[in-house]
């Protein structure tokens, strides 16, 4: 099954992810099938969330399930999950 979730980035204690497309059986920062895009929380309490919404919604109509911190970014973005 395919997953959509966070695989962390960065340094020590400065992290940022990126949101991936990635079989549910690979490691967390595992090889992952497509980079969907980025989620950067800022030390200032900001938080940057840049997404391919046209690849997410290919990957969500194929069956895809985000994980919940992703199925929270979507919602504020605005996507809708089927």
């Amino acid at each position: 099954m395919v997953k959509i979730r966070l695989t962390r980035m960065g340094t020590t204690k400065r992290p940022f992810y990126r949101i991936v497309a990635i079989d549910s059986r690979k490691k967390r920062d595992g090889a992952y099938l497509e980079n969907l895009g980025v989620y950067h929380p800022l030390e200032n309490g900001e938080k940057e969330v840049q997404l391919n919404v046209e690849r997410i919604k290919h990957w969500l109509g194929n069956g895809a399930k985000p994980s919940h911190t992703v199925k929270e970014l979507l919602n504020k973005k605005g996507i809708e999950l089927r």
